[in-house]
């Protein structure tokens, strides 16, 4: 195989990739680089088992093959060059890679690529485009709101279902969930899938340095392929059933309370310095146009209180919640308004973008942390 290509474009293709190599792979060829040459076509494959990431680029090939390369030295060489053409020879008979920089040579072991793991295939896929931008806003809105728990193997990912014209995201870890919709979409499927949050976080980060409109995503049974450009990342999926979510979405929250987003966040940010560090336990004390934040750690005597306004019309209500999951809520929501929706004390709460885009539709809940007298 031998080939030349620019050395700072190669670099950019490798990074996506790389995103797929483990730092501690179960097997040492999850270390290397897949290259496939055919024409003045390079195809570079990374993957961990669970998530594969493929990319191309045009080169000036002289002779094609394939070979595993080592991505650390690789890697490592490329970002320590200036931008320059860069020769690949590879030896086919022991797999020895020369590379011939403007500087010197360089000499690497490769590896056979028998050895590296076939690709899934896209076979009996169902098949949507979705826009990039609203795509990536889905992952963002969601992704932080799934469950670590290995044993609720389901929550540890997003759910995806698509619904003829729209195709509905949700995550959640018990204490809260989320669901964004996404409206306007083209397709005759009705599937539900379990994306995992590696494979959702890799594709996130890959899609990041391109510059494409749209996202082709095709999914069958066990993956799901995300192409984007010249960029593949395709996923295993969790093979597990997703608790019915819409059974905790109560309806009829009619206590609204509209605020200010960032003051909001800001003030409990502030008032979770003082909170139990195991609840994080913050009281928010409702009357008309008026909320009190506050919280107090017994144990240390610490205690805070703080106020701001708000437009409230109903009844005056107390209700507790755990302010880290609202601080992060809230971090997501890209309006400066919000609105809380309650309806008593124990039961959930529903935050809501005061504004929201045509077509989109963001709703987050949150359960309360029960107060303790």
């Amino acid at each position: 195989m031998v080939f030349e290509v620019s050395s700072s474009e190669l670099l950019k293709k490798l990074q996506v990739a790389s995103g797929a190599i483990s730092s501690n792979p179960v097997i040492p060829i999850l270390e290397d680089f897949l290259f496939e040459l055919e024409g003045n076509e390079l195809t570079i494959s990374a993957t961990n088992l669970e998530v594969t990431i493929i990319s191309s680029l045009t080169v000036s090939g002289k002779k094609g093959g394939k070979v595993a390369v080592p991505a650390k030295i690789l890697l490592e060489t490329l970002k320590a060059l200036p931008d320059q053409p860069i020769k690949f020879d590879v030896d086919d008979s022991n797999k020895s890679i020369k590379l011939k920089s403007a500087y010197g040579n360089y000499k690497l072991a490769g590896d056979n690529h028998d050895d590296f793991p076939e690709t899934p295939i896209e076979e009996n896929v169902n098949t949507v485009e979705l826009k990039a931008d609203p795509l990536v806003k889905a992952i963002n809105n969601t992704i932080f709101a799934t469950s670590n728990d290995e044993l609720r193997l389901a929550m540890t990912g997003v759910l995806m279902q698509l619904d003829f014209n729209k195709v509905i995201f949700v995550s959640t870890d018990a204490h809260k969930l989320v669901k964004y919709t996404l409206g306007g979409i083209n397709t005759d499927i009705s599937e539900s899938i379990i994306i995992p949050k590696k494979g959702l976080t890799l594709f996130k980060n890959a899609i990041a340095s391109l510059d494409d409109e749209t996202t082709t995503v095709s999914f069958n049974k066990k993956n799901i392929f995300f192409r984007c450009g010249d960029t593949l990342v395709i996923s295993r999926l969790i093979d597990a059933k997703y608790p019915d979510y819409n059974a905790v979405i109560p309806g009829n929250n009619d206590k609204t309370l509209s605020l200010h987003r960032g003051d909001f966040q800001n003030s409990l940010k502030r008032i979770v310095i003082y909170s139990n560090k195991t609840t994080n336990q913050v009281v928010l004390n409702l009357v008309e146009n008026g909320l009190t934040i506050s919280a107090q750690d017994l144990d240390f005597s610490n205690e805070a209180t703080e106020q701001i306004s708000c437009s409230y019309e109903s009844d005056p209500m107390s209700i507790g919640f755990n302010a880290k999951f609202l601080v992060e809520m809230l971090g997501v929501i890209d309006t400066d308004e919000i609105i809380l929706e309650l309806s008593a004390p124990n039961k959930a709460g529903i935050l809501l973008p005061a504004e929201q885009e045509e077509g989109e539709n963001l709703m987050m809940l949150v359960m309360p942390v029960m107060m303790s007298h």
